[in-house]
């Protein structure tokens, strides 16, 4: 059982049988918490259902982002809200395909994330952040953004992660016109892939090679 549950029942026992009625507040706050990581979670479930091409439940996704969202603000939690909004700017990207609503959740992630240090959820932020660059043509932009984005995967062991984005500078680097760095970053990145057993990054790297 999750310890806050467990903590929850012990509350509830101290609320009613001794009569400590004031620990019901604590105890509403610790189901808040698992509420907003249970949200969250089903969220990402959802999104990886959509991204399999099964889709059919976008309102459902972006409600439960939101939900957590809306928790962990309310519960002071810095890092978790700057999480659950980068969630809701990928569901305005990727699903809707919406930049407007997408740039402004990054935005504010991508300042919570500054704020708890949180280098995974910041690494996500500037990675989209990137491809909405490129995808608006500002290709400089977007390459600083993903290679941020890659110095922050390296330097927390993410590899899987620094080879998806290695794919994304390769394009770029295409669009440059820098075809020999654009190989080397896709050899690179297959051998990352391989080495951590991801096929969908290495599907990534063949197709862009295609491009090169």
């Amino acid at each position: 059982m999750d310890e806050r549950l467990e903590r929850t029942r012990e509350l509830y026992e101290r609320a009613v049988f001794g009569g400590e009625v004031a620990v019901l507040e604590a105890a509403d706050r610790g189901l808040d918490g698992v509420e907003a990581d249970l949200a969250l979670a089903r969220g990402q479930i959802l999104h990886a259902r959509f991204l399999d091409g099964q889709g059919g439940q976008a309102e459902e996704e972006l409600g439960l982002f939101e939900r957590a969202a809306e928790l962990y603000r309310t519960l002071g939690d810095v890092r978790g809200e700057g999480e659950a909004l980068l969630w809701v700017g990928l569901f305005h990207q990727v699903v809707r395909e919406d930049e407007a609503p997408a740039a402004a959740a990054f935005e504010r992630a991508h300042e919570l994330a500054t704020q708890a240090g949180d280098k995974l959820t910041l690494s996500y932020v500037l990675r989209h952040l990137g491809i909405a660059e490129h995808m608006a043509g500002r290709l400089p932009a977007a390459r600083e953004r993903l290679e941020q984005s890659v110095r922050l995967r390296r330097e927390i062991g993410f590899m899987t992660g620094v080879a998806a984005n290695l794919v994304g500078l390769a394009y770029i680097a295409v669009a440059e016109g820098r075809r020999d760095d654009a190989v080397a970053m896709l050899d690179e990145a297959a051998e990352i892939a391989k080495a951590e057993g991801a096929a969908t990054v290495l599907g990534w790297v063949e197709d862009a090679r295609g491009q090169v």
